[in-house]
């Protein structure tokens, strides 16, 4: 993880994964969620949550930006941001706790926002 990370990159951060938010796909709940991950060398992918309406083939926010960045080569993230469209942080499920687990190292950051 960079050292020099600053409040500023951090806002900026949290701004995409908003941003990323805008973009969600969600005709049937209607809960945005947005995703912004940050690989260790600082480019950012950012991701929504894809509603079907066969409701197991949805994709999470914070999967859909780590399967873009897995799809162009990277492997090591520094922090994902996920903010949901709710008055409370929102967790990552199951599905998105596993992928994580599977490709962020114990000093990658999860930072939860609303």
């Amino acid at each position: 993880m960079r050292v020099s990370m600053v409040d500023t990159e951090i806002s900026q951060i949290i701004e995409e994964a908003e941003e990323a938010a805008g973009n969600a796909y969600v005709p049937y709940s209607h809960f945005r969620v947005g995703a912004a991950l940050l690989t260790n060398d600082g480019q950012m992918y950012k991701g929504c949550n894809i509603e079907n309406a066969s409701f197991g083939l949805t994709n999470c926010a914070e999967r859909t930006a780590i399967f873009k960045a897995v799809s162009e080569g990277h492997r090591d993230f520094e922090m994902i941001v996920v903010y949901g469209d709710t008055e409370q942080p929102i967790s990552p499920c199951g599905a998105c706790r596993q992928v994580m687990a599977e490709f962020f190292k114990q000093d990658s950051k999860v930072i939860l926002i609303a």
